[in-house]
């Protein structure tokens, strides 16, 4: 098999959440914050009384440049606040897209208290660093239900690796391999479709059938629901946690498990 499987006709892909990229946008936006708050003082000075008022701004920042930090890190929290409050209010008016799919695949009680869904890509960066972490949550919280939604995503221009990992993932879950192909796949670094096909036969999947499966218009439905409901509901990259329908603020398994022990006591 390659990657020339005919893909469904999907949504335009929305950016990966690197969990990373904080980093380089912190930086990015310290500088610009610092050249905003300087700039403000320097225009207010003419308004204010007291003095060279401008100077005095620029002589405490250069003396205290930790307050610019504050301040970024103050915006990053009012804007990581806005996007958790504005998909949580999209969950609660869209309540049926999240309801039971029996095409996902899931594990724990069917009828558990709670339920984390997990969106996410296997090309991923951040979804590969958190996969063994979110398995060790799997295995320390029995009773919660699990849910696997394939969002693959990062496919750009004739790249289809995304998707194919995706299809693969699906047709080993019809076979009933998914957790073992799944954290395969999170484990490869460089995922092809050879490599991917490799990873389906060392875990006990009749390629035959999964050839089938993964072109099978079955698949393109699924995905294609997928990614409807990540539009709908305004996710903006993986992975994205759910825990009974609300996002938690970042993808730190110690915050998803957080959300997993209010839940079971709510």
């Amino acid at each position: 098999m390659t990657d020339e499987t005919p893909a469904s006709p999907l949504p335009s892909p929305a950016p990966a959440r690197d969990p990373f990229s904080w980093l380089a946008s912190g930086r990015g936006g310290a500088a610009a914050l610092a050249v905003s708050v300087v700039a403000l003082g320097l225009a207010a000075a003419p308004y204010l009384t007291g003095g060279d008022f401008g100077g005095r701004v620029r002589a405490y920042l250069l003396a205290n440049p930790g307050v610019l930090d504050e301040v970024v890190q103050a915006r990053q929290q009012a804007e990581e606040t806005g996007r958790v409050e504005t998909i949580n209010r999209a969950v609660a008016a869209n309540a049926a897209l999240l309801a039971p799919d029996p095409r996902d695949p899931a594990f724990g009680p069917a009828d558990a208290k709670v339920t984390v869904i997990e969106f996410f890509d296997y090309r991923c960066p951040g979804c590969k660093a958190v996969s063994p972490e979110v398995l060790a949550l799997m295995e320390a919280n029995p009773d919660v239900r699990f849910v696997f939604k394939e969002w693959p995503i990062l496919d750009r221009g004739d790249t289809t690796t995304s998707n194919y990992a995706a299809r693969a993932a699906l047709a080993a879950h019809r076979q009933g391999r998914y957790l073992p192909v799944h954290q395969a796949l999170m484990a490869e670094a460089a995922l092809t479709p050879e490599s991917i096909d490799a990873i389906l036969a060392a875990n006990g999947v009749d390629m035959a059938r999964a050839a089938a499966d993964i072109a099978d218009t079955g698949t393109d439905r699924q995905l294609a629901d997928i990614h409807t409901i990540g539009a709908t509901l305004g996710l903006v990259g993986t992975p994205t946690f759910l825990i009974n329908g609300r996002t938690t603020a970042s993808i730190n398994p110690q915050e998803v498990q957080a959300a997993i022990t209010a839940a079971k006591a709510g």
